[in-house]
């Protein structure tokens, strides 16, 4: 949404900031000087231009794009910002509270949790706690997209409810 102003508002609002911080009496001179010699009136004009030179989003601009994973799904990239390699696990085919490790040499930069249920990630291969881990919640309404993790992901476990 744009805001009007009118000049006369502008120009004021202009000059008070221009002369909030000065002391007084050299406050006083310079508002006479501007006023009188047209420079806020040519400020006002030269901001009210920059505005409307600046671009503008579309109205109905897309979200930034997320990576590609289905609801039920658990994906994980090689890379963050949901880029590299995808490994996609399934409750299908994944112990529910169990560790499951990731491939030898494989670690995880992104992710996204759309399984409906809480899922842990580690920075341990066999899920241990004393390096990180964290829990993410599988949101129903869409599940949860964490484009940076803070630590290379190695291990996970997805919970029952």
């Amino acid at each position: 949404m744009r805001r009007t102003t009118s000049m006369s508002g502008l120009m004021s609002t202009l000059t008070s900031s221009l002369t909030s911080s000065l002391t007084s009496p050299l406050a006083s001179a310079l508002t006479a000087r501007l006023t009188s010699s047209g420079a806020v009136r040519a400020v006002a004009v030269g901001a009210l231009a920059l505005t409307a030179l600046l671009p503008q989003p579309p109205a109905n601009a897309a979200p930034a794009r997320l990576g590609q994973c289905a609801p039920g799904e658990l994906c994980l990239w090689e890379q963050e910002d949901f880029k590299g390699v995808r490994h996609t696990h399934e409750l299908s085919d994944t112990d529910i509270d169990s560790c499951v490790p990731l491939p030898a040499g494989v670690s995880v930069h992104s992710l996204a949790n759309r399984t409906g249920r809480p899922v842990t990630t580690y920075q341990s291969a066999e899920c241990g706690t004393t390096g990180q881990f964290e829990t993410y919640p599988g949101d129903p309404g869409g599940g949860t997209w964490t484009p940076r993790s803070p630590y290379r992901v190695r291990a996970f476990k997805i919970w029952e409810r």
